[in-house]
């Protein structure tokens, strides 16, 4: 288990898979979707501004505005974090899934096989200091900020593949912090989730707090994630 670019970075080529951790929001946004029989091109923050417009503009990178996605949609989304690293993380040579609390085992079942025994990477995609989401002239990510949220979904998928291999000492750990957290406290009262809940967003952190109510496995295939 390593966090954000830097993990990428160094694990990205070493494992057969990587699984990308963005809790708030991205891979639960992707979840949603793939769920629903549509696919997601992840978008790099800096290259946003080139994004296609969705067809129906309320559908954003709020998971809750997604249950209701038509099947056979591809929206592109981007992300300072989820996606910018699936972007990263498909220039290497591992392959690559989206991952959440809500499709952990799901995740790492999948994981499993494709890996087919060789190594398996969980990153945790944490957030950015300085990036203002509605800001659109904010053009960088700051340093990184390690986030309760990620480390609970990383965790999550770790203690599925538990039994797997032999497990690095943050890998075990993640998922231990994973087994004894009361999850739907900890995502309400972590930075990210109250932020969201102030903005009234609180329905967001409701669906991303879910835990392995989802089978689908987002995968990314030439730059797109789907089942």
């Amino acid at each position: 288990m390593e966090w954000g670019d830097e993990g990428v970075a160094a694990l990205g080529g070493l494992c057969a898979v990587l699984v990308v951790v963005d809790v708030l929001s991205f891979s639960t946004a992707a979840d949603i979707i793939v769920g629903r029989g549509g696919s997601v091109r992840p978008v790099r923050w800096t290259d946003r501004a080139h994004a296609a417009r969705p067809a129906d503009p309320s559908w954003t990178l709020r998971p809750s505005s997604l249950v209701e996605l038509p099947a056979g949609t591809e929206l592109e989304l981007p992300s300072p974090n989820g996606a910018t690293l699936c972007d990263l993380a498909a220039a290497t040579e591992s392959l690559v899934l989206a991952g959440c609390l809500r499709n952990a085992r799901a995740v790492a079942t999948a994981a499993r096989d494709l890996a087919r025994g060789g190594p398996i990477g969980v990153i945790a995609a944490g957030e950015r200091w300085g990036v203002h989401i509605n800001s659109p002239a904010d053009a960088h990510r700051g340093p990184l900020r390690p986030s309760v949220e990620d480390l609970l979904g990383a965790g999550a998928v770790l203690a599925s593949l538990l039994g797997y291999g032999a497990a690095s000492v943050e890998a075990a750990v993640a998922a231990e912090v994973f087994a004894r957290s009361p999850v739907e406290d900890v995502l309400a009262g972590c930075v990210s989730g109250r932020e969201l809940i102030a903005s009234g967003h609180g329905a967001d952190v409701a669906l991303a707090s879910q835990v392995n109510v989802s089978t689908a496995v987002p995968r990314l295939v030439d730059g797109v994630l789907r089942a």
